[in-house]
């Protein structure tokens, strides 16, 4: 007789789709190193064998949508040779198979993106939002509003961040690292003029200067008391960040960049940090995003994720170390559940899994 066929676990991935979706609010936008073009996403869909759909996206922007898709596609295969609850497992194994390209990268984007779809579908198959599952400390985190990009008009850079605090949000972010000589001294001081002193403001670089133009900036902008610098200089210049800490009174973020926690060990090392700034996409999903996240605790660092609220609001409830979210309306539009934000303060879901899912009719199939 022939054997009987292997019965496949309820939990095991049966299928993993890609499609991709643009936000209704794009619009062409810079900071100091980038020009947009479009807002754009990328969301991985898994189904499980008990029929159990999980959800996970990354923010593509306009960046090589064919390389993108073809990783995409080439993991398809590997995903579904396990269970949704082995997700330290799958990146193990995934390690190991990406070593000849590098683990960090586009690979790395490709596994955290499928790890979050794993977190939704195994939070759903267990009735149960992710924070939950984790262990929550705390019932909201605050958020503040991001923008102020460089490509903005001075009526535009108002509009955005009065409309901030109209919303009850206590902290904005705008970019600097303009190339015009005393624009980014003007834009901070526009901003805190027309939201007065109860509101915090930070500055992001996006790597955009040198440590020279750095420390210029950080001492003119004590003026307007900047709460913290993102991103100052090139993410991988240790010794600068060192510099810039030991020399002016700004507190210090970074970590966006990183597909895993060495710059964060070589900046501690070099007392060179204040703020840790994980992406949980670049990092691999919520595995390593939490690992880093207790590094830093380790040394006293509070946590203030990069871009990806819908994920950090949740997983910052789980920590001792969290800081607060960095808010965006970008995908507001394409999902069933919008975040709610009240006075500065974002709740975590109460659905099952992540608590939101993407509207179908704003998803087109993803093809090479």
């Amino acid at each position: 007789m022939p054997p009987t066929p292997r019965t496949r676990s309820p939990l095991a991935i049966r299928d993993i789709r890609f499609f991709a979706a643009t936000s209704t609010v794009s619009q062409r936008i810079a900071d100091a190193t980038h020009d947009i073009s479009d807002i754009n996403f990328v969301i991985a869909e898994l189904e499980l064998e008990n029929g159990t759909i999980g959800q996970g996206y990354l923010l593509a922007f306009h960046y090589f949508p064919r390389a993108i898709a073809g990783a995409l596609m080439d993991v398809a295969e590997f995903v579904k040779n396990y269970e949704v609850c082995e997700t330290v497992k799958l990146a193990q194994d995934f390690a190991t198979e990406s070593e000849y390209f590098g683990h960090n990268g586009l690979l790395k984007w490709v596994l955290g993106v499928v790890n979050i779809a794993m977190w939704d579908a195994w939070g759903k198959t267990n009735g149960q939002p992710v924070w939950k599952m984790l262990g929550a400390s705390r019932a909201d985190v605050p958020v503040y509003g991001s923008g102020g990009w460089l490509s903005y008009t001075d009526d535009e850079l108002i509009d955005e961040v009065t409309r901030y605090q109209r919303r009850g949000f206590r902290a904005v972010k705008i970019k600097v690292g303009a190339r015009e000589e005393g624009r980014d001294r003007h834009r901070l001081r526009i901003v805190r003029e027309a939201l007065g002193p109860d509101i915090a403001i930070m500055m992001d670089a996006n790597q955009g200067l040198d440590v020279p133009a750095a420390l210029k900036l950080a001492n003119e902008a004590a003026a307007f008391d900047i709460r913290w610098f993102e991103e100052p200089i090139n993410h991988t210049d240790f010794d600068g960040y060192q510099t810039l800490r030991a020399r002016t009174a700004v507190s210090l973020a970074m970590g966006e960049r990183e597909f895993d926690c060495a710059a964060l060990k070589a900046l501690i090392a070099r007392n060179a940090i204040d703020l840790w700034q994980p992406d949980i996409l670049r990092l691999g999903g919520v595995e390593p995003w939490r690992e880093s996240a207790a590094l830093a605790h380790a040394h006293h660092l509070p946590v203030l994720p990069h871009y990806y609220k819908d994920y950090d609001v949740p997983l910052l409830c789980t920590i001792p170390n969290g800081r607060g979210a960095e808010s965006f309306d970008w995908i507001d539009g394409l999902i069933d559940n919008p975040m709610q934000i009240e006075n500065g303060l974002a709740r975590p879901r109460q659905g099952a899994g992540w608590g939101f899912s993407f509207l179908p009719e704003k998803l087109h199939a993803l093809t090479r």
